[in-house]
């Protein structure tokens, strides 16, 4: 015989529990939106404080580490993997003039990230620029962190400027560092080897001007007072030309 004092199974509405599965899943969907996405957050770009971008040709030719260690730059110097790599091949070259200018920028980076002056960082090249040329990795990478790029290459130079970067280039830098003589200044001038011209003496300012010396090839080695008769700009910086007092 039945128990009739038994409670009768519950019956729900219609649709119910389909109703409450549908509710459910929102409610979790809310919460999982609401979650930090951990992926992109390791992906997200982190600042860099006014970043300055070296490039290879700026590295080996040394100069801006010792402006550097002036102290007039202010920033994070960045060093991008592919410009390493770049360093390495040469440092590994067969040629003996390249290999020892690769391990000598090697070297000068190493000292820079030692030192307590500066701030110095290595950057992973972006995966969407993986084919892409050294020179457009750093273009690129200089305009997303909005930083400048330090180069000897007359070519990235301009590229850069084109592409909305600032560059600065050592080799400008350094003709606008140099002494400034106009005609008709007078100097005292060591002659150290002829010129071209079988009269031509040829002296150097303290900052490496050239000073060609009329009818001085019978002063070698010997100091003259001289007065700049012309000043010449060439793509290499100036040369003076100067006749004797």
């Amino acid at each position: 015989m039945k128990d009739k004092t038994k409670n009768p199974s519950p019956r729900f509405p219609k649709n119910f529990v389909s109703n409450l599965a549908e509710e459910v899943a929102k409610t979790l969907a809310t919460r999982f939106r609401r979650l930090p996405n951990k992926k992109n957050k390791k992906q997200k770009k982190k600042k860099i404080e006014s970043p300055i971008f070296l490039d290879t040709s700026a590295i080996i030719d040394g100069r801006v580490f010792d402006v550097a260690n002036l102290g007039l730059f202010t920033g994070t110097f960045v060093i991008l993997e592919s410009i390493l790599l770049e360093l390495k091949h040469i440092a590994d070259s067969q040629d003996m003039v390249k290999r020892v200018r690769g391990r000598k920028g090697l070297d000068l980076l190493e000292k820079l990230k030692k030192s307590r002056r500066n701030k110095v960082i290595v950057l992973p090249d972006n995966e969407d620029f993986k084919n892409k040329e050294v020179d457009e990795k750093l273009i690129d990478a200089s305009r997303n962190y909005k930083g400048r790029i330090i180069t000897c290459d007359y070519n990235l130079e301009k590229k850069a400027a084109i592409s909305g970067v600032l560059p600065i280039n050592i080799n400008t830098l350094a003709n606008h560092l140099k002494i400034t003589a106009v005609p008709g200044e007078a100097l005292h001038i060591s002659i150290l080897h002829k010129g071209k011209e079988i009269t031509q003496g040829v002296g150097y300012l303290d900052d490496g001007t050239m000073l060609v010396v009329e009818n001085a090839s019978d002063d070698l080695g010997k100091t003259v007072d001289v007065v700049v008769s012309r000043v010449i700009q060439t793509t290499a910086g100036r040369i003076l030309f100067a006749k004797k007092i």
